[in-house]
């Protein structure tokens, strides 16, 4: 099993920044992926952002693409994803996922989930 511990998240104003975090532990030599999700009040559970580290590949969504940024360190097993010019549309909750997978952006192909950290864009 893997166990994944997210933080960072909070209420921001528009044009802000920040950043999220998903440690991971357990059984980390079992996966290569991770990823961030995120889910608006109403909205299905959407891709955001994943790097899938065995072959330097990252994946974003086009709404993100130039403000988002993920990023892993290694010796942390923690992966970041930093948000910049925040828009409103970014709210929601965010959750980190972790799994063996070449299919970066579909939810299915994670085996773990952390239980999510709320951000919220104020206009």
């Amino acid at each position: 099993q893997v166990q994944l511990v997210e933080s960072g998240g909070g209420l921001v104003q528009a044009g802000g920044s920040l950043t999220l975090s998903c440690a991971a532990s357990g059984r980390t030599f079992s996966i290569n992926t991770m990823g961030w999700f995120r889910q608006a009040p109403g909205k299905e559970r959407e891709f955001v952002a994943a790097l899938n580290w065995g072959r330097g590949v990252t994946n974003y969504v086009d709404s993100v693409k130039g403000r988002f940024t993920i990023s892993r360190d290694n010796a942390k097993n923690t992966v970041y994803l930093r948000m910049n010019s925040l828009k409103p549309e970014d709210t929601a909750t965010y959750y980190c996922a972790a799994g063996s997978t070449t299919y970066l952006s579909l939810a299915n192909r994670y085996a773990y989930w952390g239980q999510g950290t709320q951000v919220t864009v104020s206009s």
